[in-house]
């Protein structure tokens, strides 16, 4: 565990650049050889606008990346934060709670905020309005969202009072969590349901992206499952049934384009609606 710590305290940008490129590449392979959806469309032009989108994520996290390594280096320095408060532990287990407890301020409490607060729902909108959920909707966030978002990681990092080695970890099995979950593979039933027990698997997360409430919101969580468990945001829906996008944002020439996309936060908000029909 220490060599682990050590090697994610000084990971170099190229070494988070090739986590994501493989990352990628890896999940686009298993699409199309274990596709939850056919889906009719070119993939790679699908892909242009999430990558974008993927591009204006890592240069805002690239410019204010200095505030983590400051804010964890105080917190380091000062022992300050939960796990720092905690009675001496196994370093294991240490960095297992760091991992865990941020994950939950700086994802799901995060996701779960943008979800119940308007504004934030429209900036987060971009996100939900892919008609074509894969491995590339994973980092499909608004430039405001990508602030939002390191924002509570921000907090997150001050609250738990993770080390630079423990936030660079979280962030690295965060990118590819979600480019897992977020891939349109179809894997065998009975192995989804174990997974999401424990970390967020493909049909639970795409349940979320089910066109409608009530399945919206829910299944918040990012690496692990236990948070929806915990606080009951945990639903389910059988997978063939499934609709991607937002039922008040239907557009899907604009929900495909780069400069539709831009402004989606700024159209005027549109109550999503609830429906039973789906359960």
């Amino acid at each position: 565990m220490e060599a682990i710590l050590s090697y994610f305290e000084t990971i170099p940008s190229s070494h988070r650049s090739l986590i994501l490129v493989l990352g990628i590449t890896f999940f686009w392979i298993l699409e199309g050889a274990l596709p939850l959806f056919n889906f009719k469309y070119k993939k790679w032009r699908h892909a242009l606008p999430n990558f974008f989108f993927t591009l204006t994520t890592i240069v805002i996290n690239f410019a204010l990346a200095f505030l983590l390594l400051k804010s964890s280096d105080w917190v380091t320095a000062t022992k300050f934060g939960i796990i720092n408060w905690l009675p001496e532990i196994p370093l294991w287990l240490y960095v297992i709670l760091g991992v865990l407890l941020l994950d939950f301020v700086g994802a799901y409490l995060a996701h779960y905020v943008e979800h119940k607060v308007k504004p934030l729902w429209m900036i987060h909108l971009v996100h939900h309005t892919d008609h074509e959920v894969d491995t590339t909707t994973a980092n499909r966030h608004h430039p405001l969202e990508s602030l939002i978002r390191f924002s509570f990681t921000l907090m997150g990092v001050f609250i738990v009072g993770t080390p630079i080695g423990i936030v660079m970890l979280y962030q690295s099995l965060s990118l590819v969590a979600t480019q897992f979950s977020h891939a349109n593979i179809r894997l065998p039933k009975r192995i989804d349901d174990i997974l999401s027990w424990v970390i967020v698997s493909p049909d639970m997360h795409k349940v979320h992206h089910h066109y409608k409430l009530p399945y919206t919101d829910s299944n918040y969580g990012n690496i692990f499952a236990i948070w929806d468990r915990i606080f009951g945001t945990f639903m389910k829906l059988d997978r063939s049934i499934i609709v991607y996008g937002v039922d008040t944002f239907p557009d899907k020439r604009e929900n495909g384009s780069v400069t539709g996309l831009l402004k989606q936060p700024f159209h005027k908000y549109r109550k999503p609606t609830k429906v039973d029909a789906d359960k």
